[in-house]
């Protein structure tokens, strides 16, 4: 695998040629980055926080509104949160030195036992074995294990710990994730080109395609709220930064209602509007899907005068100046569809 990977390994702006040293910020920072996000989609994001914090203490002195800005469109809001926090943890605690052990490296805010083995192997080539999306894929095919996701979870890790070599274990993992990628894909896998095809049970058993099995995901539920669009008289509109823990912690806002069953009464949404005034109701509503739930939320506008306004908490910004603030993608529609009426 080791032979394969010097010769066939992608190469990646975080990465390290075969064999050599890596730098274990930049693991650690994509690594954080790809939870959930493709290669592709990440890898401008990354160049962009390097170029602007280059070093970890660089991050760790930075505004955490400004590190949430910069992740606007990567979604997941809670790392960028705990990517700053452990930023802290590592630069006052630590001297700006990553531990270089598992064990160390759980303790940090935010490093779950996937990313800590990852920056454990990659960056410091201890014999961990990290276990991805793709890797799952690779030994479940390998091995023939037939038992659904996420209950064959820890035998995936099993077997692919008595996989992982003394030399280069960092490299291996790099091998492991880019053969899942590139050859074991999750649909039509190029097993003629596979360099583990001889010892594949899921290739000689003709199942590999179908593994690694999943079980069926219950449906969505459909969650709806308001959000409140107040315009002040000098045409300045009003924001609020939401509170730290919870969905799109940290994060700024259109005033919105609670986010409730689609069955909620409207009186009890419209009671949890900022300010008691006369709501325009917009056309339409702004549709939304996070991972457990889908949103749909109706817009109510209002203008009220300065004076009304200085009653409200939040910040006031023109349109142009939205843009400064840390606002989810959800937020964004709500903001768009907003100005279609004005």
């Amino acid at each position: 695998m080791l032979d394969w990977y010097d010769g066939h390994h992608r190469t990646l702006p975080w990465r390290a040629e075969p064999g050599d040293a890596q730098d274990p910020y930049r693991v650690w920072l994509s690594e954080i980055m790809l939870q959930q996000t493709t290669v592709t989609t990440v890898g401008p994001y990354f160049a962009a926080f390097l170029q602007r914090w280059p070093t970890i203490t660089d991050l760790a002195n930075a505004d955490l509104d400004e590190v949430l800005h910069s992740w606007q469109g990567l979604g997941y809001y809670a790392r960028a949160r705990n990517l700053h926090k452990c930023a802290k943890v590592i630069a006052d605690e630590y001297g700006g030195r990553f531990p270089d052990t598992e064990e160390d490296l759980l303790k940090l805010p935010g490093i779950g036992p996937y990313t800590a083995a990852a920056v454990a192997a990659i960056a410091f080539n201890r014999h961990s074995s990290p276990v991805d999306g793709n890797i799952e894929r690779v030994i479940s095919r390998l091995f023939a294990l037939e038992t659904p996701l996420p209950d064959v979870k820890p035998e995936i890790k099993e077997k692919s710990a008595t996989l992982t070599p003394a030399d280069r274990p960092g490299d291996y993992a790099q091998a492991l994730m880019d053969l899942g990628a590139t050859i074991c894909t999750p649909r039509n896998p190029a097993c003629g080109i596979c360099p583990w095809q001889a010892s594949c049970e899921g290739r000689k058993s003709g199942i590999a395609p179908e593994l690694p099995r999943k079980r069926k995901k219950p449906a969505k539920p459909t969650r709806v709220g308001y959000a409140f669009w107040i315009r002040r008289d000098d045409g300045k509109i009003l924001v609020r930064r939401r509170p730290e823990k919870g969905l799109l912690g940290g994060l700024y806002e259109v005033p919105g209602s609670d986010w409730r069953a689609i069955d909620a009464p409207d009186d009890v949404m419209l009671s949890e509007a900022p300010i008691k005034v006369s709501w325009t109701a917009l056309d339409g509503t702004v549709g939304h899907t996070f991972t457990h739930f889908h949103l749909d939320v109706t817009v109510l506008a209002a203008n009220i005068s300065e004076s009304d306004a200085a009653k409200l908490d939040g910040s006031w910004t023109t349109i142009d100046g939205l843009s400064e603030f840390a606002l989810p993608t959800v937020m964004k529609k709500i903001v768009r569809h907003a100005l279609k009426y004005r």
